[in-house]
């Protein structure tokens, strides 16, 4: 049984795989490649099977999103590690021991992500990960090196390896037994947050989360679903919620989502300035969606956790002018 497998989601993403898997063969030697399809409509599959001949294809029946592609691929990999790579993201040398081997010292480590710099910007950071996940008490997601839209430039502020709250589902390393233990991602988030949410369950069970900066990629984002697209914005927002609900205090749950809920609307004014009328209807939509998502959400026992930013990082970043991490 391989210790390390590099997992690669698929969905109509032929151009990334030319582009970007040469890169994780050359950097990932010693570990297995796999690409799992998630029932692409392209010619991904031909390519990979007249090009990578020896890279395991694992062919999904159905496109489950992110979440339910990754669960069901996972379940057919053996190994101690998993790192989930997207197909959008290239890699650089020695980018996979440096945090294999962070894991192995500390048992307690079940999720940990490497620097994300941005493809086509490479000396700044990138919208998803950056340098380490970080929520507010109203369950909005920023990271250090990227707070909303705003992305910092990598001076090396962020060098130190550090616990965190979330890793980026663009470049997750994550202990394979304690995946399966928390029956990995919620398949009813299908895309987004869901990475947050397993990284709560993470902690909630004991467990850290941790970033490192031994380790260094660079990711095109927005692959699948843009970050203005009206479709993001609903899963976003009815995720956050659901994530919420899922896995806050009892004594926390209702003050914290009826803030959350007020909070969305009037965020709301943002898209209505800017003209986004789709995003504010995604916005309703997303809120109603999870009302009805209520019954099906299992809530975990949860506790106060550390890395929980106590203010809100929507007032601290458009009322008081934050845009950087180290502001805070």
């Amino acid at each position: 049984m391989p210790k390390v497998a590099i997992v690669i989601l698929n969905y109509n993403g032929q151009g990334f795989l030319e582009r970007f898997l040469p890169s994780v063969i050359q950097h990932s030697s010693g570990h297995e490649v796999v690409v799992a399809d998630n029932a692409s409509t392209d010619t991904s599959v031909t390519f990979l099977k007249q090009n990578y001949p020896n890279i395991r294809l694992i062919q999904l029946p159905h496109n489950g999103g992110f979440t339910g592609g990754y669960n069901q691929a996972l379940k057919q990999v053996q190994t101690t590690y998993y790192v989930l790579l997207n197909s959008d993201i290239e890699v650089t040398p020695n980018w996979v021991d440096p945090i294999i081997e962070l894991m192995d010292t500390n048992p307690k480590i079940a999720a940990c992500q490497p620097k994300i710099k941005d493809y086509y910007k490479p000396t700044y950071f990138e919208y998803a990960g950056a340098a380490g996940g970080f929520i507010d008490w109203l369950g909005y997601p920023f990271c250090r090196g990227r707070i909303f839209d705003t992305c910092e430039e990598d001076t090396g502020q962020y060098d130190n390896t550090r616990e965190i709250f979330w890793a980026t589902g663009a470049c997750m390393f994550v202990r394979a037994a304690v995946f399966h233990q928390l029956g990995g991602f919620d398949t009813k988030f299908f895309a987004h947050m869901e990475e947050i949410d397993l990284c709560w369950r993470m902690k909630n069970a004991g467990y850290q989360i941790f970033y490192s900066p031994a380790s260094t990629v660079y990711h095109v984002g927005g692959g699948t679903l843009h970050k203005s697209n009206p479709r993001k914005t609903f899963l976003n927002y009815r995720n956050g919620l659901a994530m919420m609900y899922k896995n806050l205090p009892a004594n926390q749950l209702f003050t914290t989502i009826f803030a959350r809920l007020v909070l969305d609307g009037v965020s709301s004014i943002k898209f209505l300035l800017a003209g986004s009328f789709k995003d504010i209807w995604a916005i309703l939509k997303a809120h109603f969606a999870f009302y009805g998502m209520i019954p099906t959400l299992e809530r975990k026992s949860s506790k106060h956790l550390k890395n929980i930013y106590p203010r809100s990082i929507v007032l601290q970043y458009f009322l008081r002018g934050k845009k950087r991490f180290g502001e805070l």
